[in-house]
């Protein structure tokens, strides 16, 4: 018989493609992946590959109490985060109970990842390449304001240094995080696993072509051994496991050439654009579900460069 294994996907919504490929990939080990969502609503996509369970929000005081139940009752084996604040309940679930697994384990890490000031000044000590910080650099120029715990590009600012000064004067500056704002820029993120070992299982770049609110429309994967390299050396330092995607940015010099690459930020979970790297050979729900197993995982050299996913709106129809 083959081996059921249960997943609870946090915050899994729109991840109905990322569902299909964790199948895909258990049929091909010889498992039976059965999906379960943590929703607010029962009406979301991923209703078509999940049994979707009506849950509370990501802050309230109940949830854990919620979460042991809806483990207990379904068996649950793996939690997956999907969305930010999932990933600290997560780790901190999975810290108190021995009865199911998530790739990154670290609470700890998680809340400082969330945290740009906090990441900011801990990236800095650790010497990674970074956007100019006006308040430690001397840089004079346009500035982006990133709220300390936002995501998905929401409340960023883009202020003249003028403005800059007077928000840096005010009471809610410890809000933001402030950098050099490069308006002609390529964008990078880097699609990562590190196992429950801390060798880094893959590590594969893509340009982020087309991005709206955050969320990345279209994308095609990049030949880059030296992100590769940087990348693989930033998750070592930081100690982080499981599926990790790293952003960087690149400015774009007079003759079209682009510069060095500089880091925005990482996010310890499955990033939305995640697929285009299992399409290109990068098979990171195989490597949840090795690691799960306990089984020694081989570091990916075979990815492809050049595959390029163009995501599009389809409808899943809920009768009344």
């Amino acid at each position: 018989m083959r081996q059921a294994v249960n997943i609870l996907m946090l915050g899994g919504a729109k991840r109905v493609s990322m569902a299909r490929m964790l199948k895909d990939a258990g049929s091909r080990m010889g498992l039976d992946v059965v999906l379960f969502s943590y929703e607010l609503t029962p009406e979301v996509p991923v209703a078509v590959e999940a049994s979707v369970i009506t849950g509370l929000k990501w802050n309230d005081p109940d949830l854990m109490d919620d979460l042991h139940n809806v483990v207990f009752e379904n068996r649950i084996d793996i939690l997956l985060p999907f969305v930010d604040p999932a990933v600290e309940v997560a780790a901190r679930f999975c810290e108190s109970t021995d009865s199911c697994w998530t790739p990154m384990h670290d609470a700890g890490a998680a809340i400082l990842m969330f945290d740009k000031v906090e990441a900011d000044t801990l990236f800095r000590s650790l010497g990674f390449p970074l956007p100019l910080n006006p308040r430690h650099d001397g840089f004079c120029g346009p500035v982006i304001a990133k709220p300390r715990c936002g995501s998905a590009s929401k409340g960023i600012k883009v202020l003249s240094y003028e403005d800059y000064l007077d928000m840096a004067s005010s009471d809610n500056v410890g809000d933001y995080l402030f950098q050099q704002y490069i308006a002609d820029r390529q964008e990078i993120t880097v699609d990562c696993y590190v196992s429950s070992v801390g060798e880094v299982i893959c590590s594969v770049p893509r340009v982020r072509l087309d991005v709206v609110g955050g969320e990345v429309l279209n994308t095609v994967t990049v030949s880059d051994p030296g992100l590769e390299r940087l990348s693989a050396d930033i998750l070592s330092k930081l100690r982080l496991r499981g599926a990790i995607t790293l952003q960087f940015l690149r400015g774009r010099n007079a003759d079209g050439s682009t510069g060095a690459p500089l880091l925005m930020e990482i996010n310890p979970r499955l990033g939305g654009g995640a697929v285009c790297s299992v399409h290109a050979g990068a098979d990171i729900p195989a490597f949840i579900l090795a690691d799960w197993l306990g089984q020694t995982l081989s570091p990916c050299k075979t990815w492809r460069a050049g595959v390029k996913i163009c995501r599009y709106m389809q409808e899943v129809v809920f009768p009344r």
